[in-house]
């Protein structure tokens, strides 16, 4: 399983950060690319991507690969 992947804020922009990392991967003029790089990263990595909004707060989490809330008993 890879890093999970956030888009955040960053002044006239959005980056997206993996976990860990000190320097973003990509900075986008709009949020909309930027969570699309982030989701696409995280299919590949088979992880986690994260949406916050402009205040820091995760609006949306999509998870892609071993998600433990889809076991069975």
């Amino acid at each position: 399983m890879g890093r999970n992947h956030h888009v955040v804020s960053r002044g006239d922009g959005w980056a997206v950060e993996a976990e860990g990392a000190s320097q973003p991967l990509a900075i986008f003029k709009t949020q909309s690319e930027a969570w699309e790089k982030a989701k696409s990263l995280a299919r590949k990595e088979r992880s986690a991507a994260f949406l916050h909004a402009r205040n820091g707060e995760i609006r949306v989490c999509n998870t892609y690969g071993h998600d433990a809330r889809r076991r069975k008993g």
